[in-house]
């Protein structure tokens, strides 16, 4: 959503030299002789080499007797320097397919470009900020099927005719709240592929956007605790909405996962005269809870504001299970998978030969600066010959965290009542309270600060996992994990699972690659690549041949300027997971980031979304102000001079002669 240097860190021990320094972690794992012999860069690529993944890399490559780019063969395109278009290589088309307005049902109001759709009529139009997403195919037919998506945020100055709060607070009403709060959450559209286009069913009885206002459920042991309660709710387990939907997750048993991430900003009202519990104060202070909202919804309504109430903000950072094809069905917001600001939500599923494949577990980021990487594991076993079975495999199982030590292999840390300092002396008085107070929990077992966990992704073939570390430009001490000062570029990094075993407790990680600039004159923003260069990896996804699929997110503030200039707009490009070779596939337009994508399992349709375009990028700052009025200022994407303003976007890319993505 956006750039680091927008947060307020919440996990202060990274910033006070309780992590080692390169140099040390250095001295550690290489002789002396190998240390003075060459330059930083020389040293990171003597410590990658001798890694836990040395040798696998080694056999996989002479297992290979041609690059993923010998079948892959499309041309990279060049980055994008403010050009206010989608490009993609030759020979592909990109369409787009569903934009922020486009309503999901038959009779239901068009789009109206100057922004006066009423709340009603967004609740059944595509939400603002596209963001992750996932195909379900109906009767395995790859040209026929149900997209969700989510909505991450919104952008008030384009939602309305006159702006939001910000904007214009004289004017600013609860029918736009409504709104507002209309245009998060999730998306569910039936698509179906008719020659060579993709169009939406308006008449499917699967169409549906859950939003802000949307009941739901709370699930596991966390559930009707006090901490959960409200006025409005005081059995504690009837949540309202979700928020602030960043990526996403799905399950073997054909359900959805949605995240909730950034639910901070719609909360205000902690200021240092409010009556509080210290620790409930703690606790939202943790979180980032401020004393004003982002957006102002607590001036209509009022569970939005910790003064009315201090419960509500502990009823969002949850990882959300829905069923795409019961329209009827009530979310559940799964207590047991911990509450933090969940990114994404990855699964993998054991080898059938090792005798694991009933055993699943689940991975998730906390994407802020020096958090946490975590792992559920549930109580029962996945059983994948009757999917029925699984539908409350959520509801109940061990959250752990992450260690990663510097040697190349970590440890999985459970969050258990009662251990490893996680008892009511230190503020927790059960395991509810552990689910709740997830973030506290993690440092209080010694897990691994991180920079900015994002996504993960799973190769179900090899077992082999993958996080975006996006950047952290706050990050003084340096570790194995996360290697360069300033890590203003981000990087990506591997693990896998002792035995290939979901439930396993021990693992061995490794440093994928560092992104960033090899022009650069700063030693520590040049980066490993080989290839396209890019910064501030994001979304990934693993298509069935094994082609890591990289999605970028050069925030706003930092885009097209100063050492971020050369990478233009944001990009999505592919890495051959063995040679580590990256190829650039796709560049946004103007301020957008680029994030979920999807792909059939013909490989022939990959649906990408496009958010928030018409950001205006550092690079235009000096020259470039959006307002109301002149909503178009930094873009016109996706309808150009005919269009009001810039719309998010689900697009779709194909090939001209109808052959697989990336041939």
């Amino acid at each position: 959503m956006k750039n680091d240097r927008d947060e307020i860190p919440q996990n202060t021990a990274a910033l006070n030299n309780q992590i080692d320094t390169f140099e040390q972690l250095l001295q550690r794992r290489l002789s002396r002789r190998q240390l003075i012999k060459g330059s930083l860069g020389l040293a990171i690529g003597s410590l990658f080499a001798e890694s836990a993944f040395a040798e696998e890399a080694s056999q996989l490559a002479s297992q290979k007797t041609a690059s993923l780019f010998d079948t892959l063969k499309f041309k990279s395109i060049p980055a994008s320097m403010l050009k206010d278009t989608v490009e993609v290589p030759q020979g592909y088309t990109a369409k787009v397919l569903y934009p922020w307005g486009e309503p999901i049902k038959a009779g239901v109001a068009g789009f109206k470009q100057d922004a006066s759709n009423t709340a009603a009529e967004q609740a059944l139009q595509a939400g603002m900020h596209h963001d992750g997403m996932h195909f379900f195919p109906i009767d395995n037919n790859p040209n026929h099927g149900l997209l969700v998506m989510n909505h991450e945020y919104i952008d008030a100055t384009l939602l309305h005719t006159d702006g939001g709060f910000k904007d214009n607070p004289d004017t600013y009403s609860k029918e736009k709240v409504d709104k507002e709060m209309a245009a998060h959450g999730v998306s569910i559209i039936e698509i179906q592929k008719q020659g060579d286009q993709w169009t939406i069913n308006k008449n499917s009885k699967y169409a549906r956007r859950i939003t802000t206002a949307t009941p739901m459920q709370f699930t596991g042991v966390a559930g009707a605790n006090d901490l959960l309660k409200t006025n409005a709710d005081p059995s504690g387990m009837k949540p309202v909405g979700t928020n602030n939907n960043c990526a996403n997750g799905f399950t073997p048993w054909g359900t959805y996962l949605t995240c909730e991430e950034n639910f901070q900003i719609i909360f205000g009202g902690l200021d240092d005269d409010l009556e509080i519990d210290d620790s409930l104060r703690t606790l939202h202070k943790r979180y980032g809870i401020r004393d004003k909202s982002f957006y102002g919804w607590e001036k209509h309504h009022k569970r939005f504001s910790v003064k009315n109430e201090p419960n509500e903000p502990n009823r969002f950072g949850w990882i959300i299970e829905i069923d795409p094809f019961d329209p009827n069905s009530t979310p559940k917001k799964h207590t047991a998978m911990g509450r933090f600001r969940h990114e994404n939500c990855a699964n993998m599923i054991g080898e059938k030969k090792a005798g694991h494949d009933d055993k699943i577990a689940f991975y998730s980021g906390d994407d802020s600066r020096f958090e946490y990487i975590y792992k559920f594991i549930p109580s029962k076993n996945y059983n994948p010959n009757d999917q029925q079975a699984n539908r409350d495999l959520l509801e109940s199982g061990i959250l752990y965290v992450a260690k990663f030590n510097d040697d190349g292999s970590g440890q999985w840390l459970a969050l258990i009542h009662g251990e490893k300092g996680l008892t009511a002396e230190n503020g927790f008085a059960n395991q509810a309270e552990i689910m709740i107070k997830t973030r506290l929990a993690a440092k209080i077992v010694g897990a691994t600060p991180m920079d900015r966990p994002e996504w993960i992704a799973v190769n179900q073939q090899n077992k082999r996992m993958y996080c975006t570390l996006t950047n952290n430009s706050k990050r003084e001490e340096t570790s194995a994990v996360s290697p360069r000062k300033h890590n203003e570029h981000g990087h990506i990094i591997s693990w896998k699972e002792e035995d290939n075993n979901p439930h396993a407790l021990n693992f061995s990680w490794d440093v994928f690659l560092l992104a960033g600039d090899p022009s650069s004159q700063q030693q520590n923003l040049k980066g490993n690549i080989i290839g396209d260069i890019f910064s501030s990896p994001d979304g990934l996804f693993i298509d069935p041949r094994g082609a890591l699929w990289i999605q970028t997110d050069i925030s706003g503030s930092t885009q097209n300027t100063g050492e971020y200039e050369n990478f233009g707009n944001n990009q999505m490009l592919v890495a051959d997971p063995v040679t580590k070779e990256v190829r650039r596939f796709l560049t946004g337009p103007v301020g957008a980031e680029i994030t979920g994508t999807t792909m059939t399992a013909d490989m022939k349709s990959l649906f990408v979304n496009i958010q928030h375009p018409g950001d205006v990028p550092g690079g235009l700052k000096d020259t470039v102000k959006k307002t109301p009025e002149n909503p178009k200022a930094a873009s016109s994407w996706p309808d150009g001079e005919a269009g009001g303003r810039p719309r998010s976007a689900t697009i779709v890319v194909s090939k001209d002669d109808g052959g697989l993505i990336g041939t």
